[in-house]
Order: C-alpha cells, then sequence, then structure tokens
C-alpha cells in the first residue's frame, strides 16, 4: 500500500519505528496533491516549503531521541476559517482574500504542540455559509467519488482532501451539519464535538452559539486520537468547557452492555431518498445482530428545526460580518474616499459573495424592530422545545442513529438556483447544532451509481466516548470506510 492511502495512526506508528521518515510522508503527499488535486481543487492554499522543514526537525527529534508529540509527522490540512499564523485564510471570500492572522488558532497550536504538519487551508463555502462548497469566491471543489458531483459542504474541501489521499486529517467547521455533511457525500469520517468540547478561539466566526469545529478522518481511531489533540479548556474562549479531556482512543474498542439505539421516526420519513434509507436500515440490523435493542423514538419538535436554524443562524451571521467594513483589515474599496458610508458599501458589496449577501440580508431582518419578538425570539423558544425533546429521549436510549443526508452527492450547479433545497440537505444535521450534541457521521453503503451513504450517530453532551465506540462496532463489522474512489 502506498504511503498517501496509510491512515494517520499507521503513519506515526511507521514513523515511530523508523520504518519511514517525515520527510518520506510529506513528499509522497505533496506528489500526490500535485497529481491530484487540479481535479478536485480542495486546497485554497499550501505550504510546501515549511511543512518539508517542520518535517526534517520531527526526523531530527526522532534520531536524537527526544519526545515526540502523538501527532508526530502527521499532515493535516486545516479549513480556511481556522486563523493558521503567517499562513492566509481567506474564508473563501475576496473580503479577507489576503488576510494572514498574527496567531493560530487554539485547534492549531494544539496540533504544532504534538508535532502535526500544517500543509494547507481548504476550500470551503463563503464563510461556511453553504452545503455544497460551490459558494466559494476562488473555485469550486469536486468529489472524488465522481468529480461531476459536489462534495458537500460547507467544509467540502477537508472531506474531498481526505477521501482523495491528499490529507491523512483534516480539521472543518460545522455550524449546521458541514463537516457531518460532507463527510457522508465524501465517504469518509466527519466528527462534530460537543459545543464547548473545543475551543473556538481562532475559528472565524459565522453562527456563535452554534459554530464547532470538526475533524475529518479516514476511520474511526484516527478520530478518536484527533479529538483528543484539539479539546481541551481555554481561557480565551468564554464558552469552552473545563470538563476533563478523555482518552478517547483506548476507550473505543470496550464492549456493549444492552446498548440502546434511538430511532426517531422523524428521520425516516418523506424525502429521504430510497437507498439512503435502504442502508440505514442493514446498518440498523447489524447493530441488532450484535444486541443492541432498537427502540422506536419520536422528536417531535424536530419537524421546527430548520426554520429555526435558519432564523438564529442568519441572525448571528449577520452580526459577526459587520465587522467586515474595510476600515481594520481586509478588502476595501479604494474608490469611494468621498464618504465613509459609501466605502462600507461598495466594500460590502464587492467582497462578499451572493450567499453571503443573502444571510446577512435574512438576518438583519429577523433582528430588526417589530421582528425580533416574531422570529428570533420565537425561534429561540423553539431550540430550548427541541432540547427537551433530545433530554427525553437520552433518557430511553444511549445514542440516536438517523442518515446524515436526506440524499447523497447532488450535480455541480443543481441546486444553486434553489436556496431552500440547499438548506433542506441539512435536515438531520443541524438539530444537532441547536441542542449542542456531539454527532459523528460515517459510510454505511453506496448506492448503485457508487456514491457514498452516511450514517449520524448523536450523543448526549459531552459523551464523544460513546459515538466513537459506536462507530467504532460499525466499522469492524463492516469494510465501507476502506473502500476508495478510482481516482488513479
Amino acid at each position: 500500500m502506498l504511503l498517501h492511502q496509510l491512515t494517520a495512526k499507521q503513519i506515526q506508528d511507521n514513523i515511530v519505528k523508523r520504518k519511514i521518515s517525515c520527510k518520506e510522508v510529506i513528499e509522497d503527499l505533496f506528489n500526490r496533491i500535485n497529481e491530484k488535486d487540479s481535479l478536485i481543487k480542495a486546497y485554497i492554499s499550501l505550504d510546501e516549503e515549511s511543512a518539508l522543514e517542520r518535517a526534517r526537525e520531527i526526523d531530527g527529534k526522532l534520531s536524537n531521541g527526544e519526545d515526540l508529540g502523538v501527532l508526530a509527522g502527521i499532515p493535516i490540512a486545516i479549513k480556511d476559517n481556522i486563523c493558521t499564523k503567517n499562513m492566509k485564510t481567506t474564508c473563501a471570500s475576496k473580503i479577507l482574500e489576503n488576510f494572514i492572522p498574527p496567531y493560530d488558532a487554539f485547534v492549531v497550536n494544539n496540533l504544532r504542540k504534538e508535532d502535526a504538519i500544517i500543509i494547507g487551508k481548504t476550500n470551503l463555502d463563503e464563510f461556511a455559509m453553504g452545503s455544497t462548497t460551490e459558494n466559494s469566491a476562488f473555485q469550486i471543489t469536486r468529489n472524488p467519488w465522481n468529480t461531476e458531483y459536489i462534495p458537500g459542504g460547507s467544509s467540502g474541501g477537508s472531506a474531498a482532501a481526505v477521501s482523495t489521499d491528499i490529507a491523512f486529517m483534516a480539521l472543518g467547521s460545522d455550524t449546521g451539519g458541514s463537516v457531518r455533511q460532507p463527510a457522508s457525500l465524501c465517504g469518509n469520517v466527519g466528527l462534530k464535538p460537543t459545543y464547548g468540547r473545543v475551543s473556538r478561539y481562532g475559528l472565524i466566526a459565522f453562527a456563535s452559539s452554534m459554530d464547532q469545529i470538526g475533524s475529518f478522518t479516514k476511520d474511526v481511531c484516527d478520530a478518536a486520537l484527533l479529538l483528543r489533540v484539539i479539546s481541551g479548556y481555554d481561557c480565551l474562549d468564554s464558552t469552552c468547557s473545563t470538563l476533563e479531556v478523555e482518552d478517547y482512543v483506548s476507550h473505543i474498542n470496550g464492549k456493549f452492555d444492552g446498548l440502546r439505539i434511538g430511532v426517531p421516526k422523524e428521520f425516516f420519513g418523506e424525502g429521504i431518498d430510497r437507498e439512503v434509507r435502504n442502508a440505514l436500515m442493514n446498518a440498523l440490523e447489524i447493530y441488532k445482530k450484535n444486541g443492541a435493542k432498537l427502540i422506536d423514538l419520536s422528536l417531535p419538535h424536530c419537524e421546527y428545526a430548520i426554520a429555526t436554524y435558519c432564523i438564529i443562524a442568519t441572525a448571528e451571521a449577520s452580526s459577526n460580518l459587520a465587522r467586515y467594513d474595510g476600515v481594520r483589515y481586509g478588502m476595501r474599496n479604494q474608490l469611494s474616499d468621498d464618504s465613509i458610508m459609501e466605502m462600507y458599501c461598495r466594500t460590502r458589496a464587492e467582497g462578499f459573495g451572493d450567499e453571503v449577501k443573502r444571510r446577512i440580508l435574512l438576518g438583519n431582518y429577523v433582528l430588526s424592530a417589530g421582528y425580533y419578538e416574531a422570529y428570533y425570539l420565537k425561534a429561540s423558544k423553539v431550540r430550548n422545545l427541541l432540547k427537551s425533546d433530545f433530554d427525553e429521549a437520552f433518557k430511553k436510549v444511549d445514542c440516536i442513529i438517523s442518515p446524515t443526508s436526506p440524499t447523497v452527492a447532488s450535480k455541480i450547479g443543481e441546486k444553486m438556483t434553489d436556496p431552500l433545497e440547499m438548506y433542506l440537505s441539512d435536515v438531520y444535521t443541524n438539530i444537532a447544532n441547536l441542542v449542542g450534541i456531539p454527532g459523528i457521521s460515517l459510510p454505511c453503503g453506496f448506492t448503485n451509481s457508487g456514491l457514498p451513504i452516511g450514517m449520524q450517530i448523536l450523543g448526549r453532551h459531552f459523551e464523544e466516548t460513546q459515538i466513537l465506540k459506536v462507530a467504532k462496532l460499525f466499522e469492524m463489522e463492516t469494510g465501507f470506510h476502506l473502500k476508495k474512489p478510482e481516482l488513479d
């Protein structure tokens, strides 16, 4: 097997045993990137020189017998809305096209401490607003299983990079399903931790009460490994949890005693693709054969989740994006010297894309005088009802299983003329962001045309270990995560 086809854990083991060097891993990976990324367009920017320099440093530490971090020598890609010191962070937007942060995000700093190697920044829907990665100001990322199809979004670049074997691991952000949905469409493992488990410091904000940094990996073991590194308390994020970080890797192979799996009827009804439904039914049967008890559930308020999400997310987005005014940093229109208001308007009109403008307009509307109580306040109350639904459900079950997405990947351009249809692709994922619980997506089958199908596992707050164990059990019983797109 070629180096780029290995998992991160396999790479780490080979480096520690000195079967390969970090330099060899980086060189092999960049050869793969140079060969394949012109077709997939997963990366906005790459830093091969710094990656090779860091690889040589880690090889030197190994030769000198120095202690190595738990991700020593593993190349990792970062979604381009997560700040990286002295490296562009654009949010795939013209308004931040040349922005270079003076600091690392908390998660990036943790990766560097554990000797991971940052190789580049991945493409996304502008400011993480979208479900297809077609809303980037720079390029459209393609699905490696069929390059005429979308990879999902907004973290489509990270998902496509891992599936194409041009990254061993990647970070993304998940506000309404932007890690889990592209993981489903690209056939890899996507993990969204509990809100507050991972610091948001250095993540450029979209909707602050729902944004969460997550990960893309080739298997569940790698997801557990990466989660342990990026988790932990951060005094620079007031919403970050002080709970101790568990050793997720050592616990994922544990056995279950009477696992209770919730199956919400609302997630298997109208709108779900037949092949997706069949794959999920087969997956549930695998759990049943391994001793799990399937329990039918109802989440009565989940029909309001999309509307609730759209109101809260756009309201918070309009507030967060008000800072991009051409004054302090980022793009500035140079033809508006007569009036500061004209400069604001021209800068934002030219710097933001259509989808970002749409969400800013919606957010300003629902927060405006006379409409706040009718929309935002009501959405906040429904959000509490959704949380109560899950609190009640988790009294009866240990986890909840559903499709990650009601459909598989669509063709590029198919949903761009209908924003509502694009928003509905997150119908099974955004509810986890609204209530703050962890979720993981992993491949559970393929359509007749060869496109991946994803299964979502949701758990109680801060019970990432539980959903990782449930996901690992499925991986051990199946081989869907081992299948690769035929790009070679």
